[in-house]
C-alpha cells in the first residue's frame, strides 16, 4: 500500500470509529471501571469497546500481518514488523462529562518506531495528522499545516498535563512542581488534546507521568512533524510511554527536562 493509500487507511478507519462513537456521546450508557481495589478510577465506556472493534476489524481486513495493541483489547502479535498502537477514545473522563477535549488515537509503528499518527475529535469535526516530517490539521473551517512555536523559556510558557495528581509522591511530583512553579500558565484536564494544541502552536509545553503506549504513540509522528520534540524525562524514546515532557521548542525541552530531573 502507497503512502497515499495509507494515509486514506488511516482516515477511514478514523471515520468508522468517529460513527461507533458519537451516538454515545453526551447520551445515556453503560459505565465500568477497570480500576483495581484501591487503584483510582479507570472507566470504560461502551464507545470505547464499540470504537476499538471497528478499528480492530478493518486493520485485520485489510493488513492480516500486522500486529495490534489497544487500550481495551490488548495485543495481538505485537512483535509484527508493523503494529497499530489504538486508544478509541484517550480522554475517557472527559467524554462521560459531555466535554469535547477527548480523541481517537490511531498510530503506526514500524519495527518499534512510530511513523505515522492521527488524532481524531469526530464530534468538532477535527483531525490531526502527522509522520515525523509533517503535520496537518483538518477541520470544518479548511486544513493547514501544523508548527510549534518558538518560546525563549519556562517563564513564558503554557503548561498542561492531564492530572497533577497522576505524578508519584515524592520526586516525580516535586520535580512536576518546580516546572509548573516556573511557567506563565498551566491547564489541565486535556488529554491528548493538550499535545495537539502543542503541535498547532497554542501550547509550550505537555508534561505528564504514568502513561501507556496507546496514549502516546500516535501522537509522536505528530509533534514531531510539526517541529516539536517528545521524550521520556530522561531523554530516552516516548513510545513505551512512562514520563513525558513534549515541546515545541527543542531549547524549552532542555529546561523543563533539568527541571524535572533536578
Amino acid at each position: 500500500m502507497s503512502v497515499v493509500d495509507l494515509a486514506r487507511f488511516m482516515d477511514d478507519l478514523a471515520t468508522e470509529s468517529g460513527h461507533a462513537i458519537l451516538p454515545f456521546f453526551r447520551a445515556a450508557f453503560g459505565l465500568e471501571d477497570k480500576g483495581r481495589a484501591g487503584g483510582g478510577f479507570d472507566p470504560v465506556t461502551e464507545a470505547d469497546r464499540a470504537a476499538e472493534v471497528s478499528l480492530r476489524n478493518m486493520i485485520r481486513r485489510t493488513f492480516p500481518t500486522h500486529g495490534i495493541i489497544g487500550e481495551e483489547f490488548g495485543s495481538d502479535h505485537p512483535e509484527a514488523e508493523c503494529t497499530w498502537v489504538l486508544d478509541p477514545i484517550d480522554g475517557t473522563r472527559a467524554f462521560i462529562a459531555g466535554l469535547p477535549s477527548w480523541g481517537t488515537l490511531i498510530g503506526l509503528m514500524h519495527q518499534g518506531v512510530p511513523v505515522r499518527g492521527l488524532m481524531h475529535q469526530p464530534y468538532l469535526g477535527e483531525r490531526f495528522s502527522g509522520d515525523g516530517a509533517h503535520a496537518l490539521f483538518r477541520g470544518p473551517r479548511g486544513e493547514r499545516d501544523l508548527r510549534t512555536r518558538r518560546c525563549e523559556g519556562l517563564a513564558e510558557a503554557l503548561l498542561a498535563t492531564t492530572d497533577p495528581r497522576l505524578f508519584a509522591e515524592g520526586a516525580e511530583r516535586e520535580g512536576f512542581g518546580r516546572v509548573e512553579a516556573a511557567v506563565r500558565m498551566s491547564r489541565y484536564g486535556t488529554d491528548c488534546y493538550a499535545y495537539c494544541m502543542l503541535a498547532a502552536g497554542q501550547i509550550d509545553l505537555v508534561v505528564e507521568a504514568g502513561l501507556k503506549p496507546h496514549d502516546i504513540v500516535a501522537l509522536i509522528p505528530i509533534i514531531e512533524g510539526a517541529g516539536g520534540v517528545v521524550t521520556t524525562w530522561e531523554g530516552g524514546p516516548a513510545a513505551a510511554g512512562g514520563r513525558i515532557v513534549a515541546a515545541g521548542d527543542r531549547g524549552l525541552h532542555a529546561a523543563a527536562m533539568a527541571m524535572l530531573n533536578g
